[in-house]
């Protein structure tokens, strides 16, 4: 860990989980050097090391626990905030700076981002353009959603993100497995409703995300990533462009979207990650989700802007106004690598040397003796990430036009169950 003598009076933030390094690092990378962090989880520390000062080993799903050892350390040194930015954990972590007193908005705003058909409630009630949704308790329930909505439906679980379990159903003949998707995944920390699905329109057109920092009244948008998805019928994230001159980041539709959808959650202090479908009715507000956006997106719009959205994060949970001045303007881009069907790792192996000028990055995300499963066995099944920054699109796409020349996959297939 960081020595007392490294650190000087640096502000203290409790850090909520560390999620996981490959995804996750470049955070504390980007927090560390400014704010001392004490990890709160049930885990020891690992990778986190080089970056904290101080642990606490306790479930930081259970509110009442994590209170308590916020608490006490609370009592031995001064806190300036609580730092989170893993879905599952964002409820309790904003449990935890209400109770000690610290930035942040209450618990009962973040449930309303975590629980989408508590968003889908809000946001109607506040007349934000949204897709039609029905919160379902079973198959038949489904089955006279999709009905009523009208086909194509997306069936989706209630408290999940990043995509999981999400699937297009275009006929009642596909609802069936679209609902068995929808309900066979959980994720640490996230509850299970009793309600558990959700049916809603299909909004045709791209998907946007926009990880926006809200403070002291005010908003801004820093990254605005347009989303690559794949294996239709599921909606799985294949890659992401952030474009620092992207016009959409100035629309006013937009953006007015955007204020209205959080004050009506009554979200008002934190980065958060707000995903859109640009329909030919204008932009439909899908989800707002009380964190960093997930698949590099925040260190996308660093490289991009220049602009370090991490760091914006940390500073408004320690009540400090973030610095939100675009440093340049550029194109960043990322691409995720999946195998072709369900595979089990024997080597991904980097090519150093076809890496092109524009080629950021390019690493493994999975190791020896993994099994990489496709939905909907598995999600997020990827083998490699390749970062690409460039002055314009149309080179940061030609840079990754062949991925697989630069990160390569052996393995052997296997058959899974779900």
């Amino acid at each position: 860990m960081v020595a007392d003598l490294e650190v000087g009076q640096r502000p203290l933030l409790l850090l909520v989980g560390s999620s996981a390094r490959r995804g996750r690092e470049f955070i504390l990378r980007a927090v560390a050097p400014r704010y001392r962090l004490w990890l709160l989880q049930p885990a020891g520390v690992s990778w986190e090391e080089p970056y904290v000062v101080g642990n606490t080993v306790v479930d930081n799903t259970d509110h009442e626990a994590l209170i308590a050892a916020a608490r006490a350390v609370a009592a031995e040194h001064e806190v300036a905030g609580v730092f989170c930015y893993d879905e599952g954990l964002v409820w309790p972590a904003a449990s935890v700076s209400a109770a000690l007193g610290l930035p942040g908005n209450s618990p009962g705003a973040i449930a309303a981002c975590r629980d989408k058909n508590a968003t889908r409630v809000a946001l109607a009630e506040a007349g934000v353009p949204q897709p039609v949704s029905v919160g379902v308790y079973d198959l038949d329930g489904a089955l006279a959603a999709a009905e009523q909505v009208g086909y194509p439906v997306v069936v989706k679980p209630r408290g999940l993100a990043g995509s999981m379990g999400v699937k297009l159903a275009r006929d009642p003949s596909e609802v069936a497995d679209a609902y068995a998707a929808a309900t066979a995944i959980t994720y640490p920390g996230v509850p299970v409703f009793d309600m558990s699905v959700l049916v809603e329109e299909y909004v045709d057109g791209p998907e946007i995300s926009v990880d926006a920092v809200f403070h002291d009244g005010r908003f801004v948008p820093l990254a605005l990533a347009r989303k690559q998805v794949g294996f239709d019928p599921f909606f799985e994230e294949t890659g992401h462009v952030v474009d620092a001159g992207d016009p959409l980041l100035a629309d006013p539709e937009l953006l007015e979207a955007l204020e209205r959808a959080h004050k009506a959650l009554g979200f008002h202090t934190g980065v958060t990650h707000t995903e859109f479908r640009l329909g030919s009715r204008g932009p439909r507000l899908l989800e707002v989700n009380a964190r960093l956006g997930g698949d590099s997106i925040p260190y996308l719009g660093y490289l991009a802007t220049g602009v370090d959205i991490a760091l914006a994060a940390a500073d408004v949970a320690a009540g400090v106004v973030p610095d939100t001045t675009p440093k340049h303007r550029r194109v960043a881009a990322v691409a995720f690598l999946y195998p072709e069907r369900d595979t089990r790792v024997d080597q991904v192996t980097v090519h150093e040397d076809n890496l092109g000028p524009h080629i950021h990055e390019a690493i493994a995300m999975a190791d020896p003796g993994a099994t990489l499963k496709l939905p909907p066995r598995g999600y997020i099944a990827r083998y490699g990430r390749i970062i690409a920054v460039a002055d314009t699109v149309d080179e940061v796409t030609a840079a990754l036009k062949d991925p697989t020349t630069l990160v390569e996959l052996t393995g052997t297939p296997v058959e899974v169950t779900a």
